[in-house]
């Protein structure tokens, strides 16, 4: 059953309680809260519980946020740590439920002891690039979209976004979503034309974490990590640290096997996440080269060379090429500009040698490329 929200906007808050903090207790202070929603003009719609992490999260619908804070001070004293605004659509997708579920044990109070931590998966596939004969290229995506579709619903994993060449799923279980990847990445092998399995490449990543952090918008943090492994490790599967330690205690110390997914190390991650943080606002300007790239993340020349090739596999020269050439790729899918102000929106100083660059990565021109995708 849907609610009908349309009149109020929906947030999301988060609380981190105390080690002797119960899901009774949360239960209590949820219903506390129902009691006196009114006075602030509030709906309480639901809340998740994790006793593990001591961390609780309310979805409550209300004029702003300041409503929110005001309601749960006077209705019990917990306030939220971080409260962001959300779209119950989007919260369902991930979590499963936007209203309490039914009261199993019909007691007076509904304790629901279910935590919102939750397994991101991003997956990307190269099938936007060199378009096969109409049906042939239909018949490969939709044999693809199929079977990722098919595997998906077997390990309980929720499409939150997709479209033709990218997925964003959720996944309670870090068993279901470890073992999801490796059938996607097996059934890809059977779906891709033989004759073109050099242009289709698929790279699928997972992290893990709750859906409100210090982060703007829902699963914000988990989403980012894994966008970042997808885009830039070396690996056509890549897990963050913190599911490759939940998946080895929940199946007893199995060990995740290296040669079929890539895990990260804690120094590996955060080398990542300072790489893509300082990348992510130089890489289009034309004056950014190797020299100052290394000395911008407070590396030695040497010490970072070792750690980008280890992670990327790419020398610091060839790694800002294919980032701007993806991204360049990207511009020309939307069709919004013209190749000669693409190049230069990418950080390339001549059209030619963004045009030359582009032929070598993705064996076509872009102008033919523009032609191809013409929508």
């Amino acid at each position: 059953m849907h609610i009908k929200t349309d009149s109020m906007p929906i947030y999301m808050d988060r609380h981190d309680v105390s080690e002797n903090v119960t899901a009774e207790n949360v239960a209590q202070l949820h219903q506390a809260d129902l009691k006196i929603q009114d006075k602030f003009n509030c709906r309480g719609l639901t809340y998740w519980f994790d006793e593990n992490r001591k961390t609780a999260f309310c979805l409550i619908e209300a004029p702003n946020k300041e409503a929110i804070k005001e309601m749960h001070n006077q209705a019990h004293g917990e306030v939220p740590h971080k409260i962001i605004e959300v779209d119950s659509n989007i919260v369902e997708s991930f979590l499963g439920r936007i209203e309490d579920p039914v009261n199993a044990q019909n007691t007076k109070l509904n304790i629901i002891n279910d935590p919102a931590f939750r397994v991101i998966m991003v997956l990307k596939t190269s099938s936007y690039l060199n378009r096969l004969e109409a049906n042939q290229f239909n018949l490969f995506a939709q044999k693809f979209h199929n079977s990722v579709i098919k595997s998906l619903k077997y390990f309980k994993g929720s499409i939150v976004k997709s479209d033709n060449n990218h997925y964003l799923a959720s996944f309670k279980s870090v068993s279901n979503a470890v073992s999801c990847i490796l059938k996607i990445q097996s059934n890809f092998k059977y779906t891709t034309p033989k004759f073109d399995s050099k242009n289709r490449k698929i790279k699928i990543a997972l992290s893990a974490g709750v859906p409100v952090s210090e982060e703007k918008n829902l699963f914000e943090e988990a989403i980012v990590l894994a966008t970042r492994m997808c885009d830039i490790v070396n690996a056509q599967l890549v897990i963050s640290y913190e599911v490759k330690v939940l998946y080895e205690s929940e199946n007893r110390n199995l060990i995740i096997d290296n040669k079929l997914i890539k895990a990260l190390n804690p120094a590996e991650e955060k080398f990542l996440i300072k790489l893509m943080n300082y990348v992510e606002q130089v890489w289009n300007a034309s004056s950014f080269n190797v020299s100052n790239f290394s000395k911008g993340l407070g590396y030695s020349k040497s010490q970072f060379y070792r750690k980008l090739i280890k992670l990327t596999g790419l020398s610091p020269n060839n790694f800002i090429k294919e980032y701007r050439l993806q991204k360049a790729l990207e511009l020309l899918h939307k069709q919004s500009r013209n190749i000669s102000e693409i190049a230069y929106e990418s950080g390339f100083n001549s059209p030619a040698y963004f045009s030359k660059c582009f032929m070598e990565k993705y064996g076509i021109l872009p102008s033919k490329y523009i032609q191809q995708h013409k929508t």
